[in-house]
């Protein structure tokens, strides 16, 4: 970031930044804590995760007040635009993904009766790891204005879809195998989504880094290997 004559404005543009660090901490917490609460079938620490969300959704806002008066007062032109135009969109990305954790959290709580949890998880742990890297990833590149890492990050969404098809396929073996099992995975495939949908935002994130260095968005189309048909979980409940 250049160091610009106006020393308030530079104040603005790194609380803006310290805002989405902040605001992406708490989005990478939250997506933990919700696999968490998943696995262990706790409901209380589901339930807080739940009410927790709000603190993300009020950053968001405090991010978005901040850019707007920025833009109001300094009437930033070309890179210096970019980067508070950049840092609205990562603001709203991040809201998402905590909307999406909160919706797994909302899963443990309609989860009803027994099911093998280990070997059902086993799918979901290893996208939410893929899904927590990117986020890491992304948040590192768009702190550093590193384009080749944001574009690596963009480049791997694939394997997240890898996954999240593998997942699909193995879930719906499970519930042939067992009518029992239908409820439970059901409600883990809906989780799924909400991880494979967490990737795509830090894909879009990704973007958003290209945009803001480069002044307009990648020239290639994004990588996309998702095959699944059930519905979408992107709206918030």
């Amino acid at each position: 970031m250049t160091e610009h004559t106006a020393k308030a404005f530079d104040a603005d543009l790194q609380e803006l930044g310290r805002m989405v660090a902040e605001m992406g901490g708490l989005a990478e917490k939250q997506i933990a804590d919700a696999l968490d609460a998943l696995a262990r079938r706790d409901v209380h620490f589901a339930q807080r995760i739940i009410g927790e969300d709000a603190r993300i959704d009020a950053l968001q806002r405090a991010i978005e007040e901040r850019g707007i008066l920025t833009i109001a007062r300094r009437q930033p032109m070309a890179v210096d635009l970019r980067e508070i135009v950049a840092a609205l969109r990562v603001a709203n990305d991040l809201e998402r993904i905590g909307d999406l954790a909160k919706n797994i959290g909302k899963r443990v709580v309609a989860l009803e009766g027994e099911f093998d949890s280990q070997r059902l998880m086993r799918g979901l742990e290893h996208m939410t790891e893929l899904v927590l890297a990117q986020i890491k990833d992304v948040l590192d590149a768009y702190a550093r204005r590193d384009v080749a890492r944001a574009m690596a990050v963009w480049r791997s969404d694939e394997d997240v879809d890898a996954v999240n098809n593998s997942l699909f396929r193995e879930l719906l073996t499970y519930m042939l195998e067992d009518p029992r099992n239908i409820t439970a995975c059901i409600h883990l495939l809906f989780c799924a989504k909400n991880i494979e949908r967490i990737g795509d935002h830090a894909t879009n994130i990704a973007e958003t880094v290209y945009y803001m260095v480069e002044g307009r968005m990648p020239p290639d189309e994004r990588p996309k290997g998702d095959t699944t048909s059930y519905t979408p979980a992107t709206v918030k409940t």
